[in-house]
């Protein structure tokens, strides 16, 4: 194999400009961009003739180096971003951006959003107003908090509380709650960060009451009790309740502060699902600040949701860190619309994405599972498609050892590998993420919306994604 003979056939830059896919591009994108990949792609080109052993796959790459270029501008204006769908089972799924915003309350936030809002102008009295007032007596309402407010998440949320509270002091925790919240940001070192200095008491197992009473001190700022929502200590342990601190804080005239991680307002037991207290009991049981997530069990956008007495909230508010963790409009706006779903149990359910796919019925999950299979059997293509049980998680930190009876679809490769067929998925215009199982391919329906079958079956008969040879960019 001569690859010099192979270098000079490469086509000259000025010829690769004449041809008339490249004028398309040019006019449709710009000159700049299209020179930008024609100079990539040519890079790439000699370095693969370079490490080449076969002359005819070089020959190929050398044939297809006007394809590749094209498929580089396009891909240069578009955005790397993209909706997905989720066949993993996992309803929270940190990785495809945890909880869903419901299609309704898009279409609500849709004009709010992409023009002027009054997100911060009081439209009765006609001057300045303030961005948690759209929300702030909607989750007072429903926690039976004195005010509320919220900033950008919740690791935000202890830092501002702690920053607000306890700068300068001391802040008593169990050990057993020294959690990391995850991407390796832990309790201690956002406490470190708001300023506050950590006490930690009792043991990773078993913290006593007299453990808070004999670690306070005058420089004691507040207790704090983190809900270890994303793990399970079982076994021999022992914590303390919220309703048993809250008789020595007041004794010591210190706050109690409870991080609840992933946000519930209601009674998820009544679903079949274990218990997990919820942002009201803790209110009424007398915690003075109480923060949560936004976008995990509550259902809504990422936001770290702060209710509790009012005092506390004001100090919060005129904490110069505020500004800096503000929520923005669209944020906002969603927070509201998910509230206004609360104030009816049987409407948060239906309407929020989900605490719908959380306590969808299995039977309504099978019927799902059983018309997808249908649509992609009808395609007629080359696998062995069943509808399997399976189970489904709710993820994002939130109730671990919970796990959820489903359904899914499993499709067999009878042309090409399950790797392969993963591979192909995940390079979809609209990527699917599966599961990979005894070597098939798993989608969980649970997590798959109905309006997403369509797009389901169209990408897998357009793209010819298991054939041997397939339209799906990159193979």
């Amino acid at each position: 194999m001569n690859k010099n003979i192979l270098y000079r056939s490469i086509p000259k830059v000025d010829v690769i400009l004449e041809d008339v896919r490249v004028k398309r591009a040019i006019e449709k994108y710009s000159r700049e961009a299209v020179m930008e990949a024609i100079r990539m792609e040519m890079d790439k080109l000699r370095e693969y003739i370079a490490r080449a052993e076969e002359e005819e796959s070089a020959k190929k790459r050398i044939f297809d180096l006007v394809p590749n270029i094209l498929q580089s501008v396009v891909a240069m204006h578009t955005p790397n971003m993209r909706m997905v769908i989720n066949g993993t089972g996992t309803i929270l799924h940190t990785n495809l951006g945890r909880a869903p915003i419901g299609k309704e309350h898009m279409k609500r936030a849709f004009d709010l959003v992409t023009g002027y809002c009054n997100l911060e102008y009081n439209l009765e009295a006609g001057k300045r107003g303030e961005r948690y007032s759209h929300f702030e007596k909607l989750l007072c309402k429903i926690t039976g908090a004195e005010a509320a407010m919220a900033v950008n998440n919740n690791a935000s949320s202890v830092l501002l509380i702690l920053s607000s509270l306890a700068k300068g002091g001391e802040v008593i925790v169990s050990r057993g709650e020294l959690i990391e919240i995850g991407g390796k940001f832990r309790i201690p070192d956002v406490m470190e960060q708001s300023g506050a200095t950590l006490v930690e008491v009792g043991t990773t197992n078993k913290t006593h009451l007299s453990d808070y009473e004999d670690h306070i001190t005058e420089e004691t700022r507040a207790l704090l009790k983190v809900h270890t929502s994303n793990y399970k200590i079982v076994g021999f342990t022992d914590s303390v309740a919220i309703d048993e601190l809250v008789p020595i804080a007041k004794e010591y005239d210190v706050p109690v502060i409870e991080d609840l991680g992933s946000g519930v307002l209601i009674d998820l037991s009544k679903y079949g699902l274990s218990y997990e207290p919820t942002v009201q009991e803790s209110i009424a049981k007398g915690a003075d600040v109480v923060c949560f997530s936004g976008d995990k069990l509550f259902g809504g956008p990422q936001a770290g949701i702060i209710v509790g007495k009012k005092k506390y909230i004001d100090m919060m508010k005129k904490n110069q860190l505020t500004r800096a963790l503000r929520i923005d409009k669209f944020t906002a706006t969603t927070l509201e619309l998910v509230l206004q779903e609360y104030l009816s149990e049987e409407n948060a359910v239906q309407n929020i994405p989900v605490l719908r796919m959380i306590t969808e019925p299995l039977d309504e999950v099978a019927k799902r599972a059983r018309s997808l299979a249908r649509a992609i059997r009808a395609l007629d293509l080359p696998a062995k498609v069943d509808v399997v049980s399976c189970e489904s998680q709710i993820g994002g930190g939130s109730l671990p050892l919970e796990r959820i009876q489903s359904m899914a679809v499993s499709i067999r490769p009878e042309k090409i590998s399950v790797p392969e067929l993963e591979y192909r998925l995940r390079h979809l215009p609209v990527p699917m993420i599966p599961r990979t199982v005894n070597d098939m391919i798993v989608l969980d329906v649970r997590t798959i919306d109905t309006d997403s079958f369509k797009i389901i079956a169209s990408e897998l008969k357009e793209y010819d994604v298991l054939e041997e040879v397939s339209k799906v960019s990159g193979r």
